[in-house]
């Protein structure tokens, strides 16, 4: 009763601080919100959407479940998931934050994961996608793609080695240890067939309802993306991201890092794309410890990403508590894997001055598809975010008028 209480009265003190914080700082909080508005969509919609709504009718046709029996023999010894797991990995990997978590969270819905399963599961599948690595961190912020082989890497690694660690995860609770399935292709199609039947709904409905589901993800993502924008501007205008800094600067003291990466790394809890950037412009620091606290925060993925992936786990019974304590894991083993990885790999691309960030021509030209569709995305992207949102309006509008009818 204490402890409710007491939660009570933190929560109403925090938002009553916030909401004065507004009133103070008016200017600031809107500029904060244009920020968060920009970044969402531009980048985030245009380039989640076409993944979501593509995945809600992989789902609707089968072709999800198929894949989950021809995967069922890898993913089961490994994570200890169903199949089906195998496919919300790659489509974590390939759209990035927070795939993982909507696929899981949709098939926990459909019931072809138990809740361990799910908690399992959601833990190593949200992880940032190439395009961000590549095209926004290493060349838009660093201007160094060569930096991107050793923060992608760190990055999958990590979360390959939390899926590892999380297989042993409810394992008590669990009634027995299922077997993998041995590979069937003809038991695959079978499947495919079978929920294919059973989900009767015609092509038409079934798009419809995938661009629903996908945009009113999307805009709930955006909604975080601007407040924690905002919060972000707030902390830093109250100085508490500075006192929080000087804490956290004797921490970096332990582990030998310069002090001067405590406010980048405070900044990249609370939002990863501003951390990575702060992370980039620290001076007189080695190449090698701004790629570990880069590999850090986008391990982490900021509590504007975790905020989302908790809005969305709270539609079902999974809970949200290995999901945080995977991120500090991941973060831990992608931090560690860059140093590791930093001499035979970064040093071996760059023999002659492995800390320079300036790199030659031919070299850089290698890393340029990310960050010329990184560009394209943008320029396009709000076109694209327009159009969609006319679309959910429109199919929202004719169902409303369908029901009352």
């Amino acid at each position: 009763m204490v402890k409710s209480k007491l939660k009570t009265i933190i929560l109403a003190s925090a938002v009553s601080i916030m909401a004065i914080s507004l009133i103070s700082f008016p200017q600031d909080s809107v500029n904060a919100s244009i920020r968060g508005l920009d970044m969402w969509w531009k980048i985030v919609f245009p380039s989640l959407l076409p993944f979501f709504i593509v995945s809600e009718m992989l789902i609707g046709f089968g072709v999800v479940k198929f894949i989950g029996v021809l995967l069922e023999p890898l993913m089961r010894p490994l994570f200890r998931v169903p199949g089906v797991g195998g496919f919300v990995w790659a489509m974590g990997m390939a759209s990035g934050y927070p795939a993982g978590a909507k696929l899981t969270a949709r098939l926990r819905q459909e019931g072809q994961l138990t809740k361990i399963e799910a908690e399992r599961l959601v833990t190593f599948t949200n992880c940032s996608n190439p395009l961000f690595i590549f095209g926004a961190v290493s060349v838009g912020f660093f201007y160094n793609p060569q930096l991107g082989i050793i923060l992608a890497l760190a990055h999958y690694l990590g979360n390959f080695t939390v899926g590892i660690m999380m297989r042993f995860h409810g394992k008590d609770h669990e009634p027995t240890a299922k077997k993998s399935a041995k590979f069937s292709l003809k038991n695959a199609f079978r499947e495919l067939h079978r929920t294919r039947i059973n989900d009767n709904r015609p092509l038409g409905k079934l798009l419809g309802d995938a661009v629903m589901s996908s945009i009113q993800t999307l805009l709930m993502i955006g909604g975080f993306i601007i407040l924690f924008s905002v919060i972000n501007q707030l902390l830093s205008n109250l100085n508490i991201i500075e006192m929080v800094g000087s804490i956290v600067a004797l921490l970096l003291q332990l582990i030998h890092l310069p002090e001067s990466f405590s406010i980048p790394l405070i900044s990249g809890i609370f939002e990863l794309t501003l951390g990575n950037k702060l992370t980039s412009q620290v001076e007189n620091v080695t190449l090698l410890q701004q790629a570990i606290i880069a590999s850090v925060i986008l391990a982490f993925s900021g509590l504007s990403v975790q905020a989302q992936v908790a809005s969305i786990l709270a539609q079902t019974d999974i809970k949200f508590k290995p999901f945080f304590i995977a991120r500090i894991f991941h973060s831990v083993f992608a931090g560690l894997y860059t140093w590791l990885l930093w001499n035979p790999i970064y040093e071996n691309l760059n023999p002659q001055n492995p800390d320079s960030k300036t790199v030659p021509v031919a070299l850089f030209d290698e890393g340029k598809w990310a960050f010329d569709t990184f560009e394209l995305i943008s320029d396009t992207g709000p076109i694209l975010t327009l159009i969609s949102l006319l679309v959910y309006i429109v199919v929202y509008a004719s169902r409303m008028l369908r029901n009352e009818h």
